[in-house]
Parts: structure tokens; sequence; C-alpha cells
């Protein structure tokens, strides 16, 4: 099976790709040459993702209206999230309350310095603290592997092919262009339209996989992957039954579970990979491995045929 980050590397390979191919027929449309186009869209796609990654912990507390609170004003969330920081080799991030019941969490901030670990006041209430474990260790991966930084270039590279095909929309529609550069037309029409919609779906599918990893790394080092699979069932009846009242759809992919169900999309257009799916799997990597209390992390079976691949 392929791992994580090898798919991760070759989709990111994929989109990269894909955004030369664009860009330089762009740049052969309009400028007269392939670099003029690929400097355009990545610029202006970099200056927006650029202000959204660093300003991206601000962002995501006032849309979702989660409020930083010290250690005291909740400590249960504090507690285990200071017992779990180490594991993963990192300082404490801080922690936030969302003020809705529905129940899900998330994290964010650009580094582990700025990392911030948000948790809803349902699942506060809906989670023992072994299930809590599981979902605080699985958003501490994401901080672990700068998932926030990966996507945010994973963003600029779609921005910019979309970007790109917008810009050769409004020179057709204006005359400009179109006279100096080689492109058959039918070729550039094809790719403009196509192009925009893999880059999403790459983007989307580069979502899925780091969620995948969260699952597998958050699980690896708490030690306990049953405990975030019974977290992920009940939530994913929650969310279904109960949707966010609060933040917007497009920040779907922060959360551990997708709190918006305003349709029916396939699972294709997805930020998270089926619920179903990523419960198999951590029941699945139980086999590998025997429980003992009071071990730092799950220790592997004597005829086992091995560890879970980290990569």
């Amino acid at each position: 099976m392929v791992g994580p980050r090898l798919k991760t590397a070759t989709l990111f390979v994929v989109i990269i790709a894909l955004f030369v191919v664009v860009g330089g027929l762009v740049g052969e449309f309009i400028f007269g040459t392939w670099i003029a186009g690929l400097i355009v869209a990545l610029s202006l796609s970099l200056v927006l993702n650029l202000v959204t990654y660093f300003f991206c912990d601000r962002i995501v507390l006032w849309s979702t209206k989660a409020k930083i609170v010290p250690p005291e004003e909740a400590p249960r969330l504090a507690k285990i999230v200071h017992e779990l920081a180490p594991e993963f080799g990192l300082v404490d991030p801080r922690i936030a309350i969302v003020p809705t019941q529905t129940p899900n969490a998330f994290a964010t901030g650009r580094d582990e310095r700025h990392a911030i670990v948000a948790a809803t006041e349902g699942i506060l209430r809906m989670l023992n603290d072994r299930e809590l474990k599981g979902v605080l260790a699985h958003e501490l991966a994401h901080v672990k592997d700068r998932d926030v930084l990966l996507m945010t270039f994973a963003a600029t590279l779609a921005g910019a092919i979309s970007y790109a095909a917008q810009i050769v929309f409004f020179s057709m529609l204006f005359g400009v262009g179109g006279r100096r550069g080689s492109v058959n037309p039918i070729v550039l029409i094809l790719a403009l339209i196509t192009a925009p919609i893999a880059a999403m779906l790459i983007q989307l599918a580069i979502s899925r996989t780091r969620e995948y990893r969260a699952d597998q790394v958050g699980a690896f080092t708490c030690g306990d992957p049953e405990a975030l699979a019974d977290a992920l069932q009940k939530l994913e009846s929650a969310n279904k039954a109960k949707p966010i009242n609060v933040g917007s759809p497009a920040q779907s992919s922060l959360y551990i579970v997708n709190p918006f169900r305003g349709g029916s999309f396939a699972s294709l257009f997805s930020t998270h990979p089926p619920t179903k799916e990523r419960i198999r799997r951590l029941r699945a990597m139980r086999t590998d491995y025997q429980y003992r209390p009071n071990v730092r992390g799950p220790a592997l079976r004597s005829g086992s045929p091995g560890r879970p691949s980290r990569s």
C-alpha cells in the first residue's frame, strides 16, 4: 500500500506539473513567452495564500467564534493536550473552545509556536477521556506534520491554475493576446476548462490523504487506534444529525469530520475520506499491536508482521 507521505508527494508533483503546463499555455497565448504566464498566475495566488497562511489562526478563530481559554477554564481539554504534546515533540499549543453543541475539533496555526487546538462544547460533553484523547492526538498529528503549510501550498498552486484560466478568459473577452503565441485555441480552451477542476480534485485528494496520515500518526503515538475509531463513529453520526452552526463550509477541511452537511456530494469532492474507511483502517491497526497500561505507545505483538508504515 502506498504510504500517505508518498501519495501526498505524488499529488504535489501532479499539481505542479499541471500548473507548469497551464501557466505555459497562458504565457504563450497572452505574452508570447511561457514563463510570463507562470509568474503572473503564481504571484496572484501567492499573495492571497501567504496572507491566509500567516493570519490563518486569527481568521479561523474569528469565523468559528472560537475563544482561546486559559487551562483553568477548560481543565479536561488542557490536561489531555498537555499530556499528549510531549509525545509529539511539541510544546503545549494554545487551546480554544468553539461555542456550539455539535461535537467536533480542529487544529490551526502555521507552526507549532502558533498552534491552536480547538474543541467544541459538544465534543467535550459527548466523548469520554479515552475518545477525546484519540481525537486530540489526531489534531496534534496535523500540527506535527505542518499540514497547514502543506495545504496552503496546495491551495496556492490550485489557485494559480484558476487565476491563469481567468486571465485567459478575460483576455479573450476583451480581445487581448492571442496574436503572438502559437497555442491551438481548441487545446487552450479544453485546458482552461479541465485544469481548474483537476487542480481542485487534487487539492481535495491531498486533504483526504493528510486526514488518513493524521489518523495513523495520532493513533500510533497515543497507542490506542480503537479510541479514535470509537470517537469517529460517534462524531460522524452526531454531525450528520446536527450540522455545525458556526463558520463556513470553506473551512470543513479543518475539522476532524466534515461538520457541514448542506447537500449531497460525491466522495470525490469531499475534504475528508469516508469515515467508515477511516474507522476500518484504525481498527485494522489493532491486529498488529497489543496494549499495555502505563506503557508509552503500542507494543508489537510477537509474531506480528510488523508495524503500520509511518511514511
